[in-house]
């Protein structure tokens, strides 16, 4: 009918929800600032724990931000694109996931004021990637040359360990850490090559954290093979075999008539004989330590203690492939090729009770490749922190060594950030305002430092800018003394690889976030209003 107003139809069968425009827009940032404040009390050596409590009721007591995001059960999908920030920075730098998480959050945040503002979100989002190119920039800049003395090494893993609950044994851990990820480290043509899959940790509870322990080499959760055997072996020659020591079973199915008891006997000594020859051969080769991947027969297994060898049997792929590396052994999957050749050594083989658990310890081999780290806790939960917290250390310390770039931590690096980009804002028209936020959102570091120590953030901001202008960019915030001191001094500084992935991360997740403005629901499924989101992401 003419002059008659149609109502548009509906792209969604019945059922269906629609959010679109500024209230798309808002709920996005609601939900992805919810997530950010979720972590941001456990940032900084002041930092707080969360107690993580499944359906089963298992807990798990962190301040690792990738373990609390792994963990928590979200089911919005912008917060779970927040989730995909921290593992992508778990994966690339090893550290900072925290930092790269609590960046977004405010980064968005900043972007609803200038939404307010009435400037749109594309202006927010070209901006924020020119604020993002000149970061990148600046860091190339300011980031300081590396020396990888193993001083040097040592301060950014405890800088990466500092308020993780470690703080007790920091030295020794420290010192740990870097003895391990040399060994692993290789040249190749001037290339920096670290492989830290050969570095294996093994766990287990009922000693302090001081009793973590560096192995030259490797341990197993094994034990040997048969009581008769030795418990320790010293100098030993190592062998290797992925075959089963025991007689094979007839391929076909087959029956033997046995009518006279000296044939049965004679059949048996028969058998024995064939498993004797096979020991011959690995005696023969001088071996006094013997690691197989199969299963050995109990014959085999009496006269390998006769003969005095520790062995021990079914030990996993992965394993045999680490004890190659750790004594130079080579793996042999035919016993008529093994010879004295083939065999590796390790300055001691040992059998030992670990809070009562049999361990096979391999040590003291001559530049292994493949290294082992026995991690110690009190209890399970604490011993699950030292994991998680040396797991961080063999991301973020091989990532100085291979880049020989680092910065200084305490906030000093965020505050350079945006004093530099305040000023490059100045000669931006359109965009000078959305520059400006990124700066504002930079320092969301030092204030959740300040915070979390009990301190007033604001006063603290004030003087760090204030110390920066006089001092230069290696200032930052001392939480332990309340003082801004000089970082590089104090031994606070981070892998260039670390910060330039964080604001990276977090910058891009900002823009996806900002480019939706239309979140459509399926029949089944329901948009979740503010109450739903803070429900959702645990709040």
């Amino acid at each position: 009918m003419a002059g008659q107003k149609l109502n548009p139809p509906s792209l969604l069968a019945e059922g269906g929800e629609r959010t679109s425009g500024w209230t798309a827009l808002r709920m996005n940032i609601m939900a992805a600032s919810v997530v950010a404040e979720a972590v941001k009390s456990t940032f900084g050596p002041m930092g707080m724990d969360k107690m993580l409590v499944d359906s089963l009721g298992d807990v798990v007591v962190t301040n690792d931000g990738a373990t609390i995001m792994r963990e928590m059960d979200i089911q919005h999908p912008i917060s779970k694109m927040m989730i995909e920030v921290a593992r992508t920075q778990e994966a690339v730098a090893g550290d900072g996931t925290t930092t790269a998480v609590m960046f977004a959050g405010e980064l968005l945040k900043e972007a609803g004021r200038l939404l307010d503002m009435g400037i749109h979100p594309i202006v927010v989002v070209h901006g924020y990637r020119m604020a993002l190119k000149e970061c990148l920039k600046i860091l190339d800049k300011i980031a300081i040359d590396m020396s990888d003395d193993e001083n040097t090494l040592k301060a950014i893993a405890k800088t990466t360990m500092i308020g993780k609950g470690v703080e007790q044994a920091l030295e020794h851990l420290s010192d740990i850490v870097v003895k391990a990820i040399k060994s692993v480290t290789s040249v190749d043509s001037g290339k920096v090559n670290i492989d830290t899959d050969y570095i294996k940790l093994a766990k287990k509870a009922g000693a302090g954290i001081e009793a973590t322990e560096f192995i030259n080499g490797l341990i197993l959760e094994k034990e040997k093979a048969h009581d008769s055997m030795p418990a320790r072996v010293e100098k030993a020659m190592v062998a290797l075999i992925n075959m089963p020591l025991e007689l094979k079973g007839k391929e076909i199915e087959a029956q033997i008539s046995i009518s006279d008891p000296h044939q049965l006997k004679a059949f048996i000594n028969e058998q024995k004989a064939t498993l004797k020859e096979i020991i011959d051969r690995i005696k023969s080769s001088g071996a006094t330590v013997l690691f197989t991947e199969k299963g050995i027969d109990n014959f085999c297994l009496s006269i390998l203690a006769q003969a005095g060898i520790l062995t021990v049997r079914r030990v996993g792929r992965g394993d045999m492939e680490k004890l190659s590396k750790a004594t130079g052994a080579r793996v042999v999957t035919n016993l008529e090729e093994l010879s004295q050749a083939d065999l590796g050594y390790a300055g001691e083989v040992e059998e030992k009770n670990v809070s009562g658990t049999r361990m096979i310890y391999v040590r003291e081999c001559r530049e292994p490749k493949s290294v082992s780290i026995l991690i110690r806790g009190g209890t399970s939960h604490i011993a699950d922190e030292v994991e998680r917290v040396i797991e961080d250390c063999l991301g973020a310390v091989p990532a100085a060594i291979v880049e020989r770039k680092i910065l200084v931590g305490g906030g000093a690096t965020e505050i350079e950030l945006a004093k530099q980009l305040r000023l490059s804002a100045k000669s931006v028209v359109r965009e000078q305002l959305v520059v400006e936020a990124y700066a504002n959102a930079l320092e969301i570091v030092p204030k959740a430092l300040a915070e979390n120590a009990g301190l007033h953030p604001i006063d603290v901001l004030v003087e760090l800018r204030s110390q920066n202008t006089k001092e230069g960019y290696k200032v930052g915030l001392d939480v332990f003394s309340g003082r801004i001191k000089d970082m590089f001094r104090e031994g606070i500084i981070e892998p260039l690889r670390v910060k330039k992935q964080a604001i990276t991360s977090a910058s891009e997740v900002a823009v996806m976030i900002l480019r939706i403005d239309d979140i459509m629901a399926a029949t089944k499924l329901k948009l979740p209003g503010p109450e739903e989101i803070l429900q959702m992401t645990g709040k």
